[in-house]
């Protein structure tokens, strides 16, 4: 049951939502979500087919929510298409029921937000410096503000979740709460269930840029990855963690960097059984290649 303070917070930051449209469901927005810790930012959470209070959700949190369920409000009119696909799953009762939390990201600072910061820290001052200093072009840095992903998760953790399980009817576990993204949102949710393994059971990190940023001299970032994920990879006994990548444009760099991290993934005690790696032969670095085996990941995670 929702207390009055959960169902006044809903109205208050729902009001005057934009509408998202959806193919599957509905989708709730929390235009400019307040934090303590990051920029505010929209919120969206998807709501399958026949939603009830009178039954428990599974939830994943996804990074990057404005890609996930309207083309056209998109920079580049692409979409997971993650109602579509989630609301069928859902219906041929091929995963568990759960909603979605789309967590905008904010173009000028999201690789500040979604940059593994630990292992960022672990690097010499030095070399902080000059990746900070790094440009797409020549007037756009890669970063817009210092790396602040702990700071993203605790908004995640402390902020976005305790609302969501008040306000919604969730099953607020550990086996039922799950983190996805692509790229750079591959990135952090590696991090997060290595930092929070207590919250996420699982993570779907898909087309993980394992590069960080694209040119950085005799980049050291890869290596401080593998180093972190060596010391902080949760149990496989209470996890399951998703990799993917395919072999076009940006894609076509990581393969090495993933083997490295399946072989620790190995090292560490995974199997087949809470692990999966797959490589997506002619998929590229885009919203249309991560909606045709999107599927994938949600039935290893969610799946019946």
């Amino acid at each position: 049951m929702k207390t009055l303070f959960s169902v006044l917070l809903m109205v208050v930051l729902a009001s005057g939502n934009a509408q998202v449209k959806t193919g599957n469901g509905k989708v709730v927005r929390y235009e400019n979500f307040k934090s303590d810790f990051v920029t505010p930012r929209h919120v969206d959470v998807w709501l399958p087919d026949n939603y009830s209070e009178d039954e428990k959700y599974a939830v994943l949190y996804m990074h990057d929510g404005q890609m996930l369920f309207d083309p056209s409000s998109t920079w580049n009119k692409q979409e997971w298409e993650v109602d579509e696909t989630a609301g069928k799953l859902i219906w041929y009762k091929k995963t568990q029921k759960f909603i979605v939390v789309g967590i905008s990201s904010i173009a000028k600072i999201r690789h500040s937000d979604l940059f593994p910061q630990k292992p960022f820290e672990s690097l010499s001052k030095k070399r902080q410096d000059s990746i900070l200093n790094l440009n797409r072009d020549k007037d756009t840095p890669w970063f817009g503000a210092k790396v602040n992903s702990d700071n993203y998760l605790k908004f995640i953790v402390k902020e976005v979740k305790p609302f969501i399980d008040a306000t919604y009817a969730t099953k607020t576990d550990r086996a039922n709460t799950f983190i996805a993204g692509a790229s750079m949102g591959g990135l952090v949710s590696m991090y997060a269930i290595c930092e929070y393994p207590e919250i996420f059971g699982g993570a779907a990190c898909i087309s993980t840029h394992w590069p960080g940023v694209f040119d950085a001299k005799k980049n050291p970032i890869p290596k401080a990855f593998m180093a972190y994920m060596k010391k902080k990879l949760p149990s496989p006994k209470t996890h399951k963690i998703y990799f993917d990548y395919g072999t076009e444009t940006l894609d076509a760099s990581y393969k090495p960097f993933q083997q490295q991290a399946d072989k620790i993934m190995k090292e560490k005690g995974y199997t087949s059984k809470n692990w999966m790696t797959k490589e997506f032969v002619g998929a590229d670095h885009s919203e249309k290649s991560w909606k045709e085996r999107f599927q994938i990941p949600l039935l290893f995670l969610l799946g019946v």
